[in-house]
């Protein structure tokens, strides 16, 4: 049977178009001829993540990104392209992760062994990403440069005040400050010379000195052995014994026993005692006065006056 050029020429056409198609979406990462899976994730943000991308298994490809659309709400929607050959379960998650520094982001399916559900065409995954290199260390610096802005900040602030602070008078008050204490410097050198040479000088004495010091530590040594040999315990019980004797003298006393305490504690004794005293002291004064009144020597045989006892007036007068 023969074909027409019409029919040839509309087979050619709708080969063209089918290969066009075909093609088009080749280029676009998107194959016509297969009964893979379409999956969905929804993600706040892809951290540029491209059409084609592929998307692994533990490292092993099982597919790829085949578009990304933007919703109404913001968020990105993006489709993956999964072989039926893998079973993943529904509660798996699809990370982005940086694959390396040149290699451009991709997508990891975490899956969780533990869910036997598996997915099917049409059905969404969990998503989360993970940090590359170049993200984690720009989230590592941004608090750090925040810190380091405020730190110059603080760092002009403080050089501002300073400016402020020295002034003309300020810096002159400096300059003197410094100079005086250079002078004081100077003079502390010229102490210290003085005092070496006070030093060099009197040395043969200092070191008589010191030889006069351990002689008086070596006899201080000497003392505080016999000290330690000394029979300091029975020194000590011998004045224990003596205070004790001291204790019950003066208890006796307190209580009036013996001459002591009778003298201290009995008013007659102490009235008699007065009076005799008294009364010897009226006697040695008349013995003073009218001697021959107790001494009588008679060569002739003179009588002797009458003995009359002095008053307290003539002794008073006397």
């Amino acid at each position: 049977m023969k074909l027409s050029r019409e029919i040839k020429t509309a087979i050619l056409v709708i080969s063209s178009i089918l290969l066009f198609i075909w093609g088009y979406s080749f280029l676009r990462g998107k194959d016509l001829f297969t009964s893979d899976r379409n999956i969905f994730v929804v993600y706040d943000n892809i951290l540029g993540l491209a059409p084609s991308a592929p998307v692994t298994l533990n490292g092993f490809k099982i597919g790829k990104v085949n578009s990304i659309k933007v919703n109404p709400d913001g968020k990105l929607l993006v489709e993956l392209q999964i072989q039926n050959e893998f079973p993943i379960s529904k509660s798996s998650v699809a990370e982005i992760y940086d694959s390396g520094l040149v290699g451009g982001k991709e997508i990891a399916i975490i899956p969780n062994l533990d869910d036997k559900s598996t997915i099917s065409d049409g059905d969404y995954l969990k998503p989360s990403k993970k940090l590359g290199l170049t993200e984690s260390i720009a989230a590592k610096l941004e608090p750090l440069e925040k810190k380091i802005q405020t730190l110059l900040d603080n760092a002009n602030v403080m050089l501002v005040n300073i400016n402020q602070v020295l002034d003309v008078t300020t810096q002159a008050n400096l300059k003197s400050s410094i100079a005086e204490l250079n002078k004081t410097l100077s003079e502390f050198s010229q102490l210290s010379k003085s005092a070496n040479q006070m030093l060099a000088e009197n040395k043969s004495k200092l070191s008589s000195t010191l030889t006069n010091f351990d002689k008086t530590s070596a006899n201080f040594a000497a003392m505080s052995d016999s000290l330690a040999k000394a029979n300091l315990g029975q020194t000590v019980k011998n004045l224990e014994k003596t205070l004790s004797s001291v204790d019950k003298i003066m208890a006796d006393v307190e209580s009036g026993k013996g001459t002591m305490g009778k003298l201290m504690k009995d008013d007659k004794m102490y009235t008699n005692f007065t009076s005799a005293s008294k009364e010897l002291e009226l006697l040695l004064e008349d013995l003073r006065l009218n001697p021959t009144r107790y001494i009588n020597v008679s060569v002739f045989g003179k009588k002797n006056k009458p003995y009359v006892a002095p008053t307290e007036e003539e002794t008073t007068k006397e």
